[in-house]
């Protein structure tokens, strides 16, 4: 019962930790996904709870039946053999431009904030990311049993501080002059969106657990989580809007009125995300690279890490740009796949 208990934990922190993200840390994807959207936020924000609780459950389930290697396995298994590898080559490249732009932002965190070169960043961040991916996905599980809690008191604090607040409520009368039709469309986006980039980690993580009750709990209290959190940046949002929109990283705006220690807290949690995020993609990249390579699994690694360097280098915004959008309709149509998909029943 005890193990049971912890591998929930390691599930639903893992979980939490590879969806939130810097999305949640920066607030940016809230505001667009959410805020924006006004008093319907609060409903697509439970909605989106629900999907990550259903589906997360689901995608880690049905890798955990066909003992997924990596997250290839499963588009195979959602899409057959030639869209599947299809798919997975593009979702390579979409993960490999996310590293490299995740390793930029952990240089310019060691630039801006402690004055340490870009470059000496860049390479602390890969020397930390190698050490610890030689672990696997023990290396994931132990970052996001710290960064989570961190992430979780970071939540609260804005929680207490907003609620302390005239105006608190705001966030259930919040006007907006986006349509209906857009908001409700937003939490499919955003779900869709992030579990296809999450699988990278996800897949393997629910291949190696057995048990579907374990998997299908650790999914409850992950995707709990993870709208217990959606929600309490929107509502701390809501209380600034609309002129938080302004800010690159509306979080920080909030940030900075909670006092210096809350900020060093906030900087820490950036720079966790932006890294639990850098190790879930080579995890998942390196297993899908394994498949097709006669490398070791180190090796491998430490190629992407330099590709990643090099890419840094140049910035990845162009590219980015022209691929989210695309990786956003192939999102969708994994995301109605996967609803489509029968788990099949556990075996007497």
């Amino acid at each position: 019962m005890e193990n049971r208990t912890w591998k929930v934990l390691q599930i639903a922190s893992t979980y939490m930790g590879t969806i939130v993200g810097a999305g949640f840390a920066t607030g940016q994807e809230i505001l667009q996904f959410f805020t924006r959207f006004g008093y319907w936020a609060s409903l697509t924000i439970a909605l989106s709870t629900f999907l990550f609780i259903w589906l997360g459950s689901k995608m880690m389930i049905i890798a955990s039946e066909i003992r997924a290697k990596s997250y290839e396995d499963l588009n195979i298994a959602l899409f057959g053999v030639r869209y599947g590898t299809i798919i997975s080559y593009f979702m390579l490249v979409i993960l490999l431009g996310v590293t490299a732009v995740m390793l930029a932002g952990a240089g310019t965190i060691f630039y801006e904030h402690w004055g340490i070169p870009y470059q000496i960043g860049l390479l602390l961040t890969i020397a930390a990311s190698f050490l610890l991916l030689r672990k696997g996905m023990k290396a994931i599980l132990a970052v996001n049993a710290i960064v989570v809690p961190v992430m979780l008191l970071f939540t609260v604090i804005v929680m207490i501080d907003t609620y302390q607040r005239p105006g608190s409520g705001r966030f259930l009368t919040l006007a907006t002059d986006h349509s209906p039709w857009a908001a409700w469309a937003s939490p499919f986006l955003y779900t869709a969106f992030n579990l296809s980039l999450a699988q990278a980690v996800l897949v393997p993580l629910g291949a190696k657990i057995k048990d579907r009750r374990t998997i299908a709990l650790g999914s409850w209290v992950g995707g709990i989580g993870i709208g217990f959190m959606l929600l309490a940046g929107h509502i701390a949002l809501s209380l600034h809007m609309p002129g938080i929109q302004q800010y690159s990283i509306p979080m920080g705006g909030i940030a900075k009125q909670l006092g210096y220690y809350i900020q060093l807290i906030y900087i820490f949690l950036i720079f966790s995300e932006i890294f639990t995020t850098l190790l879930a993609d080579i995890y998942g990249l390196t297993l899908q690279l394994q498949e097709r390579m006669k490398l070791s699994q180190q090796w491998i690694t430490f190629g992407i890490l330099v590709i990643c360097y090099f890419a840094s280098q140049i910035g990845f915004g162009p590219l980015l740009s022209t691929l989210y959008p695309m990786f956003g309709l192939i999102s969708m149509g994994w995301l109605i796949l996967i609803i489509r998909k029968r788990i099949a029943h556990p075996r007497a």
